[in-house]
């Protein structure tokens, strides 16, 4: 079943820049007020400096006054769901904790599970 916050990465999706890999991300984060953040992936020729989708939706929370987060999702245009990358993986954990993460693509597939699975052995500040 499609939810707001499944809509709202598709929906945010539709923004992505990819014009070199023309693989195009979606991402929500939902904090603990209910709100929604969304981002899409921004690339650029370096590939270097890209930023994915998920990366965006969690520094505009961030810079929103966000500090909890409730649920992420990604979407993206894949028959094998597309989980987050690395780095990706490491700022969800910092900044969203154990998290159920959805992953989505347009024609309603779904899986859920959550940051743990993703990222079973996160490095953090608690190793500072």
């Amino acid at each position: 079943m499609m939810d707001s916050l499944m809509q709202a990465a598709l929906d945010a999706r539709a923004h992505a820049h990819a014009p070199f890999s023309k693989f195009r991300v979606g991402a929500a984060v939902e904090d603990e007020a209910g709100r929604v953040f969304t981002g899409c992936n921004i690339e650029n020729a370096t590939y270097g400096l890209t930023l994915c989708a998920e990366r965006v939706a969690v520094f505009k929370a961030i810079s929103e006054g966000a500090r909890k987060f409730r649920r992420v999702v990604v979407a993206a245009d894949t028959d094998t769901l597309t989980p987050p990358c690395g780095a990706c993986r490491q700022i969800l954990w910092e900044f969203c904790g154990n998290v159920e993460v959805v992953l989505v693509n347009p024609r309603g597939k779904t899986e859920v599970c959550r940051m743990s699975d993703l990222f079973p052995r996160p490095f953090d500040a608690s190793f500072i």
